[in-house]
């Protein structure tokens, strides 16, 4: 601070002085001149203190103080206090309100001006200073409402309601009437119109007291500063009556409080009665009572029972009742800490209730000193003992031990309820309050319990997801190892679908505590999970261990928004590193790809080989097939298309086998592709998976199969009519016209069922797939639900469908409540017909072959004919060509012996007719099939039927029942002999050979 300014300073307090602090007459000059300075260093002291107050700037924080101190000294005065207060908000010149009723309440504990000050109990201050100060400071706020009395004398004038009274600084039962009360006792009698003899002693007696306190003010802000020291003004005199009329009157201690309690103490002492045990016996064992201990007046008779004396009266009963309260509740709670506690929660409760409890105990010995230091003061000539005098009474007991009696009733509560609940449970039970509650006070206790009972849990949580060990012994976290004799579990594993990913660990939602949400908690599972993956099933426990070291932090309750960013850095860190495990060291994709391309019978180029080189071997019986044929002609298929350029990883996990045999199979119906998947990409291909995988398989290899053989067999035919099939029978042309055309629409139908399925079904569930694994933030999980995904929709849109079990459950339910059962769909009735038109195709073919074998004998037998016929034309003699030939000559039964011909034209009329209904079969069962695809809720299966029928060529037919017989039975036809050639067809066609996709 520079020269000038502290000059101005200087200056500014000595001119404050000279103008506040009168002067002396009898003094010399230098006791004037020390006591100068003794109010200069007090002023300098005063400017130097920090600029703020312990309170907020805050006016109504201040109203709320002067509040409840009239309340708790003089409850008459709180209401006019209000009124006052309201006046002074609506005053637009004061702007530090707040400052105002500030200085109110901190004078409100000064000395009565009016009083003489009590002797001084510490060393005299400088000369002059001790006895003036105190008196001054009153004096100086004094003149300041005066002042503002005098500004708001038009208000007061006008104002006809009751008077409210002043911020008293004084005590109401000595104060004198102040400018306002005497202004608006003047302005009453002038509108009266009355001027009793009573009024003017009012009058006079009001009259001089403002005079003088006028004058005191006229002379403190004089120019020349107050001259000489107030005069002292005689009190007057009030007799007792007075005083107990008056609630706000005092007995002249030095302390309004202690004024209050004085007076109060006297009213009680005129109306109390005598009792035993006293009111002092009882505070002196209410220490004892308070700790749960047993004393001379309040024995504890049992753990939840006290015993009051029989003979107090009823409001010193009511007290000790809630004096009561504490004591009983800290007994239970004692020994409750004392109790076992079941897990590492329940042992943290136990220690913070144990805290708390110290705390009362601190409390309680508070208590003790206060009342040991009331008792030693006590007066026993005064009115009971003068306990009220003292300061600690009963009632007061009660006031200050109702805050931790809510404590203790909340800790009680807790405890009860703890003995049901653990881990999880606990702590929401303790977050409800803090949340729930309407109470401050009690949401606030509940989050300081919260902070230490909380520590185990976080300590559980924080192994979890930096190191992947689940450190649970007394089972309170909410993830779980799964119990191995669990219901759903075991039917997990019985349907294939368990894994070490899915079957290891669960999440238990009822220990899930509030103070987290679901998602919250699903992603700690999936961070510990994987830890815990990594570490076991990836073999990779090093990366585990260094991520532990350098991320792994201390976890407490209370910040939450730190504690969820820590859990979304461990969650992405923990995910990225899993998925770039299964995509570069386990190759999880590329072993997808080779399962679509092998199994899904997406390499077109090797299934073709692979059927080519297969299809002489596996056309004999399944039980000459050898298992080292079938891996030569794989390797055969591999070398031979573009499947050799796939790594060697993928190609030796190929391998090709027979299923389990039934009497009268054949290689076709045995032979599979297998894929071999180990860990840990198993979590994601499971047993499941691989079933469904060769489902699929076995029912895309027997459309190649049929494709196959009817290609086959179409080559042969249109290779054949140029040749031996030609003939000069219409009928047998007819036959064979016929013949062509229906093979042509099994051919069609194999194409479009065979597009369908690999494009329509099998490509777009694979482009969702990669749609799905290829996000950023895929974990394991998700690609887990993609591939399942992948697979359900494969098989739902491939016709494969739900097993027949699932049907009969779905009718069950059906009929249960009280719908038709054969509405119930039996989406395997899909596989079911695919399966009867496959063996109806494979069955048609094997009679064409005999047609066309006919015809080739039929082709011989006329070459022959016609070579005997040239023979006898060229040689002279027919008659010694015909005796020459006998039994023994080769053309004597094709060179028109009649047995041969005979037996050649029997086979044909048998061969047309089983053609001609193994034809109507086929197209009968079609229409079936387009009738129950047109009613399917799925687009691509319902374009699939129209693919079939582009043409209309087929009128698909709607079955009235859900049953899918051999022959198509229950089909909605016109006309009888419509229905029994549907009949008769469904009777050819009734070569039942297991052709079911159940082998699998």
């Amino acid at each position: 601070m520079s020269h000038a300014p502290r000059n101005r300073i200087s200056n500014a307090i000595d001119s404050l002085i000279t103008h506040l602090v009168p002067s002396n007459p009898h003094d010399d000059e230098q006791t004037a001149q020390e006591r100068h300075d003794a109010c200069f260093e007090l002023v300098r002291a005063i400017f130097e203190r920090p600029n703020s107050p312990s309170i907020s700037a805050d006016v109504n924080h201040a109203s709320d103080l002067i509040k409840r101190k009239l309340i708790h000294s003089n409850p008459s005065q709180a209401l006019r206090f209000s009124n006052l207060y309201t006046r002074l908000l609506s005053l637009p010149v004061l702007n530090q309100k707040w400052a105002i009723l500030y200085l109110l309440y901190q004078l409100s504990d000064s000395p009565d001006p009016n009083e003489p000050p009590p002797p001084p109990r510490q060393p005299a201050a400088p000369h002059g200073l001790t006895s003036r100060e105190p008196s001054f400071r009153d004096r100086e706020l004094q003149a300041q409402i005066l002042r503002e009395q005098e500004e708001n004398q038009v208000e007061a004038e006008n104002y006809q309601g009751p008077v409210p009274a002043e911020p008293s600084f004084r005590e109401p039962a000595s104060r004198e009437p102040n400018f306002r009360e005497s202004v608006a006792q003047r302005a009453a009698g002038r509108a009266t119109g009355r001027s009793t003899a009573t009024a003017e002693s009012k009058t006079s007696t009001l009259a001089p007291p403002l005079v003088s306190e006028e004058e005191d003010v006229n002379n403190v802000f004089a120019p020349g500063g107050l001259k000489k020291l107030p005069t002292e003004r005689p009190r007057r005199n009030t007799n007792a009556e007075e005083a107990r009329s008056q609630p706000g009157a005092v007995d002249g201690s030095t302390k309004k409080s202690t004024r209050d309690v004085s007076i109060k103490s006297n009213l009680l002492a005129d109306n109390s009665l005598e009792f035993e045990p006293s009111e002092m016996g009882l505070l002196r064992d209410l220490p004892f009572t308070l700790q749960g201990l047993s004393s001379t007046t309040l024995p504890f008779t049992r753990d939840t029972v006290l015993k009051l004396p029989p003979t107090l009266p009823l409001p010193i009963v009511s007290l000790l009742h809630t004096l009561a309260e504490p004591s009983l509740l800290y007994r239970g709670l004692a020994n409750f800490v004392k109790s076992p506690a079941k897990g590492l929660l329940g042992q943290s409760l136990r220690a913070a209730i144990n805290n708390e409890l110290r705390s009362y105990l601190t409390l309680v010995a508070t208590l003790e000193a206060q009342i040991r230091r009331a008792l030693s003061s006590l007066d026993e000539a005064a009115p009971r003992g003068g306990i009220g005098k003292a300061g600690v009474t009963l009632k007061r007991c009660v006031v200050w031990t109702r805050e931790a009696t809510m404590g203790l009733r909340l800790m009680s509560l807790i405890s009860e309820e703890s003995y049901s609940k653990q881990g999880g449970q606990l702590i929401s039970l303790i977050h409800g309050f803090s949340t729930s509650h309407g109470d401050p006070v009690v949401a606030a206790f509940a989050e300081r319990l919260l902070a230490d009972v909380t520590r185990p849990f976080y300590d559980i949580l924080r192994r979890w997801i930096y190191d992947g060990e689940l450190s649970d012994p007394h089972l309170e976290f909410f993830v779980r190892e799964q119990n191995p004799n669990n219901e759903k579990q075991n039917e997990s594993k019985a349907k294939g679908q368990a894994s070490v990913w899915n079957s290891k660990y669960e999440v238990v939602d009822a220990m899930v505590p509030s103070i987290m949400t679901p998602d919250f908690a699903q992603k700690v599972f999936l961070i510990g999970k994987s830890l815990n993956f990594i570490r076991h099933s990836c073999g990779d426990s090093q990366w585990v261990d260094a991520y532990s070291k350098t991320s792994s932090k201390e976890l407490k309750y209370g910040d939450t928004a730190t504690l969820e960013k820590w859990i979304d850095d461990a969650y992405k860190t923990t995910m990225q590193r899993l998925m770039t495990l299964m995509n570069t060291r386990f190759r999880l994709f590329d072993h997808l790809q080779a399962l679509k391309n092998y199994i899904l019978l997406g390499q077109g180029d090797f299934i073709a080989l692979l059927m080519e080189s297969l299809a002489a071997n596996l056309d004999r019986p399944a039980g000459a097939q050898y298992r080292h044929t079938l891996t030569a002609q794989l390797e055969h298929a591999i070398r031979g298309s573009n499947a050799q350029y796939d790594s060697d990883e993928v190609l030796r996990r190929l391998d090709a086998r027979m299923l389990q045999l039934s009497h009268g199979d054949i290689g076709w119906d045995c032979f599979t592709l297998e894929y071999k998947i180990d860990a840990p990409v198993d979590v994601v291909v499971t047993e499941w998976g691989n079933r469904q995988y060769l489902k699929v398989f076995n029912f895309l290899w027997r459309i190649k199969r049929v494709e196959f053989a009817l290609a086959s067999t179409w080559r042969k035919c249109m290779t054949g009519a140029r040749g031996v099939l030609q003939s000069n029978d219409e009928t047998v042309l007819q036959t064979w016209k016929s013949t062509r055309g229906t093979l042509a629409e099994m051919i069609h139908f194999v194409g479009q069922l065979q597009y369908y399925i690999l494009f329509e079904v099998i490509e777009s569930s694979w482009g969702e797939l990669q749609k799905n694994i290829r996000k950023e933030d895929c974990t394991l999980d998700d690609l887990i639900t993609a591939h399942t995904k992948y697979l359900t929709s494969i098989t739902h849109k491939g016709l494969l469908g739900a097993r027949r079990r699932q049907h009969h459950d779905a009718q069950k339910e059906a009929a249960s409540l009280g719908r038709d059962a054969s509405e119930v769909e039996d989406r395997n009735s899909y596989m079911v017909q695919l399966s009867l038109l496959l063996r109806n195709m494979l069955d048609y073919r094997d009679s064409v072959d005999g047609l066309y074998s006919w015809s080739v004998s039929d082709f011989t037998r006329r070459q022959e004919v016609d070579t005997v016929s040239l023979l006898r034309k060229h040689r002279p003699n027919s008659g010694d060509m015909e005796s020459s030939v006998g039994p023994d000559d080769p053309f004597f039964g094709s060179a028109g012996g009649v047995g041969g011909n005979n037996n050649i034209k029997s086979e044909f009329p048998a061969l047309q007719e089983r053609l001609k209904q193994l034809g109507v079969s086929f197209r009968q069962r079609l229409q079936i099939l387009l009738g129950d695809l047109a009613y399917q809720p799925d687009v691509d299966m319902r374009f699939l039927g129209v693919s079939m029928n582009f043409n209309d060529v087929y009128q698909p037919v709607r079955r009235k029942s859900g049953k899918a017989g051999a022959g198509g039975s229950g089909v909605s036809a016109g006309g009888g002999e419509k229905q029994q050639q549907q009949q008769q067809g469904g009777n050819v066609g009734s070569v039942n050979v297991s052709f079911s996709a159940s082998r699998a």
